[in-house]
């Protein structure tokens, strides 16, 4: 009962996310705590793959239309002969919403300076968060509209507070990242389940993924394969040595940490932490409150369905999980 009880907890909490963002997905999430039989069905997946966006992701890439009703979702999973199974154990939710470029590139920019930067992206997926110079930039403020970038196309999220909106965008002469499953945006099969992962009303989320990955595939990342906590001070030394004197390094990672357990999120704080010694160093972060629990603590409470945006570790706004906004204090 008390997995039952888990998974139960876990589309509850999925439907507060999706509220306002997914008709779609907001009623079969809350479709799912009320129906017994398809929590028995998530209960035989191992618990990191009964993730609802790739449960819902697994059942549109065997057919299942969305938006649809939540009776049509429970059909497909209660009727299925193994497939959708399969992919959801083969398959991960590496989006890499390239959305939140709006609501980071002001976090990034508060501490990159005027030099040349290095990105090094933790659970980079395809990397496609590596880029933040070959996007343009629209914010919404209370006092008008910002921009910046003369590259399209263009990325839009509403501000509020004083966020440091930058002028222009950084100088990145270095772009990296690690993950456990590296994704190659030139892979149509990794393409079309990407697209897949998007959210059903999304078009314009799937429209800007699609353009990220026209620009990955035109200048490809230094992507690894590997564990973050085994092999990220490696190649945060490898990044620096590649720098020129004046250029900073930027850890950076968004909607990952999350997908550690509990030990292993307390010590990616505590390594991230050490390494920031070097005053060329610095830590752009953006979770799930619960993700980094002394980041979140070092801020305002966040609202339900936000994310904790923070540099260095201190906590400085609250993000819409896709970039659509930002509300900015630090």
């Amino acid at each position: 009962m008390q997995v039952l009880g888990d998974v139960q907890a876990t589309y509850r909490s999925f439907a507060v996310y999706a509220a306002d963002n997914s008709p779609c997905f907001e009623e079969w999430a809350l479709g799912v705590t009320e129906d017994r039989d398809v929590q028995r069905w998530l209960a035989r997946l191992p618990e990191p793959k009964r993730q609802p966006n790739l449960v819902f992701a697994a059942a549109r890439w065997h057919g299942l239309a969305a938006p649809a009703p939540y009776d049509d979702l429970r059909g497909a999973l209660l009727g299925d002969t193994g497939r959708i199974r399969a992919t959801i154990l083969e398959r991960a939710t590496q989006t890499n919403e390239v959305g939140r470029l709006a609501t980071l590139l002001p976090a990034v920019a508060s501490v990159s300076g005027d030099g040349p930067v290095g990105l090094l992206e933790v659970g980079t997926s395809a990397g496609l968060c590596l880029y933040p110079d070959r996007w343009a930039y629209e914010w919404t403020t209370d006092d008008g509209t910002v921009t910046t970038g003369s590259a399209t196309p263009t990325l839009r999220a509403d501000v509020s507070g004083p966020a440091p909106l930058p002028d222009h965008v950084p100088e990145v002469v270095w772009r990296g990242g690690i993950d456990l499953n590296p994704l190659d945006a030139a892979d149509p099969d990794t393409c079309r389940w990407l697209l897949t992962l998007v959210w059903p009303e999304h078009e314009d989320r799937r429209e800007r993924l699609r353009q990220a990955l026209d620009i990955a595939r035109r200048e490809p990342a230094d992507l690894r394969r590997g564990d973050l906590l085994r092999e990220l001070p490696g190649l945060v030394d490898e990044a620096m040595a590649a720098l020129p004197d004046d250029g900073r390094l930027l850890v950076l990672h968004s909607a990952v940490i999350a997908y550690l357990d509990v030990p292993g999120r307390e010590r990616f704080d505590a390594l991230v932490r050490d390494l920031l010694t070097d005053p060329r160093l610095h830590w752009v972060s953006n979770e799930r409150p619960r993700a980094l629990p002394a980041v979140t603590a070092s801020g305002p409470e966040p609202p339900p369905g936000r994310y904790v945006l923070a540099v260095d570790g201190q906590a400085v706004g609250h993000t819409h999980q896709h970039g659509r906004s930002l509300h900015w204090w630090g």
